[in-house]
């Protein structure tokens, strides 16, 4: 069977095939030799790598269980919404083994085989599909899409996973990110009802694009929401400012950061997309029961580099959507000077400090496989598709453009009920001398955390009878 230029391939998984990881801050154990979950009830626990290192064990990051029922997943699955039914489409960088990137690559279908296992969680069908002829090896995957992967197969274990690849040299500028976008975007229309970009299919700061390349990403974005596609993207993980045109250098420490732009980033600021910030989330960990949750924020980052903290701002190019008005924060002072009144980001967040991730595992093709954390709003945004995900089931058809009934619910008196709102924290990015001076989270909406992270059980259903589809 042929797509879009490039073959495609099923299967629901069964067996393990070979692979090869490595991370920074992991463990690697065999099967069985993990540390259980009985950790002790602080704050996301304690990291490997001291008060405000990255988790690296079943003891120190969250359980999928606990991150279900931190965000009020539980109850839906328990009663059969797991997004049976829906496809979630992730945009991915093509791998080889020729030029690996930093971190290491696995095979995406031993990564799942370990993960399921370890967790009890049922085999995902995946499928692959290609915006360019013949990828070589079409399974192996770098951390993000793994990241990506078992992020939305959490939230919504039942929901069928598509990857679209796109070229690995396609995060190395913002011509080629524009281009890549735009065909994952209109290949991945066709392939299920919500589309999760972390981080390709990102583009960096808005001022990357010229207007010949915002009017096709735009276009590509109606298009999506004209077929009632969700579009789901991460705010950014360089707070208030605008990641680098060449996002490989964000993503793998390739080369230097360059000066910093206080700007959001793109594709993340379109009003078409839900654009998902950063939390740092505290739930305990033996139960997952919630306690309480802060903007991601210093010192859960790296001064200097583009992990630091939630994405956030107000755009440059997009001035503020209807769905927007009215919202305190985002009119004409809270805007930009000179502009006005304009699209704030994000809309909504979830957990993405990686001292409080969910528990990631990366086969190395021996039957071994290695621990490390979830981090950054590549973790937060496919926890929204999930969530997405959840609510297209619930609903009986896909909700497309959601960002409306978003902004109606939080506006309600339900709000409280269907979204944890996050008071604490700020967006501030240290580039040493540079400081880009954030926002404050605040009560609402704020362009730190937007709306704040999910109550599921709540929230599902209103998005299923306020979201037009």
């Amino acid at each position: 069977m042929m797509a879009a230029g490039g073959a495609v391939l099923c299967m629901i998984i069964t067996a393990c095939g070979q692979g090869a990881t490595a991370s920074s801050v992991s463990r690697t154990v065999a099967p069985g030799g993990h540390g259980g979950t009985g950790a002790p009830e602080t704050p996301g626990g304690t990291g490997g790598t001291g008060p405000t290192g990255d988790c690296n064990s079943v003891r120190t990051c969250y359980t999928p269980r606990q991150l279900q029922v931190a965000y009020g997943v539980r109850p839906l699955l328990e009663h059969g919404i797991d997004g049976r039914g829906e496809t979630v489409v992730l945009p991915e960088l093509a791998e080889s083994q020729q030029s690996p990137p930093p971190g290491g690559l696995s095979d995406l279908r031993q990564d799942f085989a370990s993960f399921d296992r370890l967790f009890g969680l049922p085999a995902p069908r995946l499928r692959v599909v290609s915006t360019f002829p013949g990828p070589v090896s079409p399974w192996l995957a770098n951390g993000e899409e793994v990241l990506d992967a078992e992020m939305v197969h959490t939230i919504a274990p039942g929901a069928a996973l598509t990857i679209v690849l796109v070229k690995g040299t396609s995060l190395d500028n913002a011509a080629s990110a524009v281009a890549a976008s735009v065909a994952a975007l209109r290949l991945g229309m066709s392939q299920g009802g919500i589309i999760s970009l972390s981080p390709a299919g990102q583009i960096g700061g808005e001022h990357c694009v010229n207007r010949t390349q915002l009017a096709s990403l735009n276009a590509a974005l109606q298009a999506d929401a004209d077929h009632h596609v969700t579009v789901v993207a991460g705010s950014g993980d360089a707070g208030a400012a605008g990641e680098p045109c060449a996002l490989i250098t964000a993503l793998f420490g390739v080369g230097t950061f360059p000066p910093p732009v206080k700007e959001p980033i793109l594709i993340a600021s379109d009003p078409l997309v839900l654009s998902v910030g950063g939390t740092t989330l505290n739930a305990r960990h033996t139960t997952g029961a919630y306690v309480s949750e802060t903007a991601w924020d210093l010192p859960y980052g790296t001064p200097g580099t583009g992990v630091q903290a939630s994405g956030g701002g107000f755009s440059h190019l997009f001035t503020r959507p209807a769905y927007q008005n009215g919202v305190p924060g985002i009119g004409a002072t809270g805007g930009v000077p000179g502009i006005g009144a304009t699209r704030g980001v994000p809309d909504v967040a979830a957990d993405a400090n990686g001292h409080t991730g969910m528990t990631m595992v990366i086969s190395d093709g021996s039957g071994r496989y290695t621990i490390r954390n979830s981090g950054g709003t590549s973790a937060s945004a496919p926890t929204w598709a999930g969530i997405i995900a959840l609510a297209d089931q619930y609903a009986g058809r896909h909700l497309g453009f959601v960002n409306p009934a978003i902004y109606r619910i939080a506006r309600s008196a339900r709000y409280h009920q269907a979204f944890h709102d996050i008071t604490i924290g700020n967006n501030t990015a240290s580039f040493p001398p540079v400081t880009i001076t954030g926002y404050q989270a605040a009560p609402g909406w704020d362009p730190v955390t937007g709306w704040g992270s999910p109550d599921a059980q709540v929230l599902v259903p209103l998005l299923a009878r306020y979201a037009s589809g």
